[in-house]
């Protein structure tokens, strides 16, 4: 989960080049200082600031923020996920772009009505990207962090998003019914946090970083009780690395799931699906 990543704010609608001549000096000044802080994008960001500042002194609020590294969908307070903006608060998990290939092997699978939960949730991207896509979806979200589940509660005003550790907040009358269940598990191993970016590993909660020590604790928890909650046919899916693509299987394996593998190249993204023993694998 360490990458040098243009940010999602930036990503999905970069303001055209400033107009008044104030607002073109605002942002020569600006892009300098964030250039010379390090940040890849600086022009990008200093056109996104410019336009999402309300006010001049809203604006040099903003700059300082990113500046003391704060991530830019925080700052802003939105991220570009799926084609849906989606609030992103101070130290809630900022959606990333790959995880949107996770979305997409989901819909690929995803009936009509399904029923949906979205697990470690944090700012409840996924769930609003598959609720806004599945037709009479019924979505539900879970997350063992307050300041997430707040968050998320504004991105699904049509769901219900539970606080609480993985399945255990979910109403028991969804065992045996979940058509997609997500979980993009933390699976950053505990060793590799402090070489993470500083705006994940200061700004964003350990909860959501830190796998345990093979970066599979979490993963390991999914998919024992997967099946259990599953309806015929239904698939849990997974984000994880490259390298513990292997040993996620073995795990997804091991609970009885049909399991396999899915790869986006060009973002970089690596899905586990796993598929209830009574339900075809795709």
């Amino acid at each position: 989960m360490s990458e040098n990543r243009s940010p999602s704010a930036v990503h999905s609608s970069s303001p055209a080049a400033p107009g008044p001549v104030e607002d073109r000096l605002d942002h020569a000044a600006i892009t300098g200082r964030l250039r010379a802080s390090g940040c890849v994008f600086a022009e990008d960001e200093a056109s996104l600031l410019i336009a999402e500042a309300a006010t001049p002194s809203a604006l040099a609020s903003m700059v300082e923020r990113r500046l003391a590294g704060l991530p830019l969908e925080q700052v802003v307070g939105w991220a570009e996920f799926c084609g849906l903006r989606v609030a992103v608060a101070p130290g809630v998990f900022v959606p990333r772009r790959r995880t949107e290939f996770l979305v997409g092997r989901a819909l690929a699978i995803a009936p009509a009505r399904a029923v949906v939960v979205d697990l470690c949730c944090g700012s409840g991207a996924l769930a609003a990207a598959l609720g806004a896509a599945i037709a009479g979806a019924e979505v539900y979200a879970a997350d063992v962090d307050p300041a997430a589940v707040r968050c998320a509660r504004r991105n699904l005003p049509g769901g219900a998003v539970y606080q609480g550790d993985l399945f255990e907040p979910l109403p028991a009358d969804l065992r045996g019914r979940i058509d997609v269940l997500t979980a993009n598990v933390p699976y950053v191993p505990s060793d590799d946090i402090a070489l993470l970016p500083q705006e994940a590993r200061v700004h964003e909660p350990l909860v959501a970083l830190d796998g345990g020590a093979d970066g599979l604790d979490v993963l390991r928890r999914v998919a024992a009780q997967a099946p259990y909650w599953l309806a015929p046919g239904g698939r849990v899916l997974v984000e994880t690395s490259t390298r513990q693509a292997p040993v996620a299987v073995a795990v997804f394996t091991g609970s009885g799931l049909h399991t396999q593998v899915a790869v986006s190249e060009e973002l970089g993204a690596t899905v586990v699906i796993g598929a209830r023993p009574d339900g075809a694998a795709e």
